[in-house]
């Protein structure tokens, strides 16, 4: 393949907008790797496919079988509305785009294709309906509703989970919301001026009517704070 026929292809793609960004979907990079290859190959392979999870590998090969690429997708099943019925193909279809974009088709703004992005955004959209009907999938609370489970538990597991759909299932299924980077700061400060100006807890506990320092809200927590630090000068 010359660089030029690649160039050529490349700019008969059209290319799809998603905030904001362009990106090439997966059957313009088709599109394009048949211009310069009327005979090459696309080859998608099944990995596996266990618990509603399906892995895929695409190879694309030139006319003459020389392997120009290979790229791999991962899909799950009920991740967003279309992957309900569709996970399989819309991981093949992944795969293929990655593979193509590794052989140079449709790359100018971005390895990932189209289809790609937009999966990658609806799988963090999460209804009510889903939140609800949520039934934890590990751990000691395995095949519990997220209604059912402790507000400790759960306040745990928002603070060591780095996955953002499923902070988001907690909070339309208890309300409860992981605090803020400045929450967690002030929080902080306040257990710090409690030990070192010897404040009893339950004095402020009572002063604003809750029962721990969780309970607090961001302005309580200030006022808390300028207390203590003008009881240390």
């Amino acid at each position: 393949m010359k660089y030029l026929d690649l160039a050529i292809a490349n700019e008969q793609i059209k290319t799809t907008d998603i905030k904001g960004k362009e990106y090439a979907e997966v059957n313009q990079r088709i599109k394009a790797f048949r211009m310069v290859y009327p005979q090459g190959t696309i080859q998608t392979h099944l990995i596996s496919n266990e618990n509603g999870v399906c892995i895929f590998r695409a190879s694309v090969l030139a006319n003459d079988g020389t392997l120009l690429g290979t790229g791999t997708a991962y899909e799950k099943e009920d991740s967003s509305f279309i992957n309900k019925t569709s996970y399989i193909e819309n991981c093949e279809t992944s795969a293929v785009g990655r593979a193509l974009g590794m052989a140079g088709f449709g790359i100018d703004v971005s390895v990932a294709s189209a289809e790609e992005v937009q999966n990658a955004i609806n799988n963090q959209i999460v209804t009510q309906e889903e939140a609800d009907n949520y039934v934890m999938d590990f751990g000691k609370h395995k095949g519990k509703k997220l209604t059912e489970l402790p507000t400790e538990y759960l306040e745990w597991l928002m603070g060591n989970t780095k996955n953002d759909r499923m902070l988001k299932i907690i909070e339309l299924a208890t309300g409860l919301v992981p605090p803020t980077e400045e929450e967690i700061d002030l929080l902080s400060k306040f257990e710090e001026l409690v030990i070192t100006t010897e404040t009893n807890r339950d004095d402020i506990y009572e002063h604003f009517n809750v029962s721990s320092s969780k309970e607090l809200t961001k302005e309580q927590l200030e006022t808390a704070i300028e207390i203590m630090r003008k009881k240390v000068k």
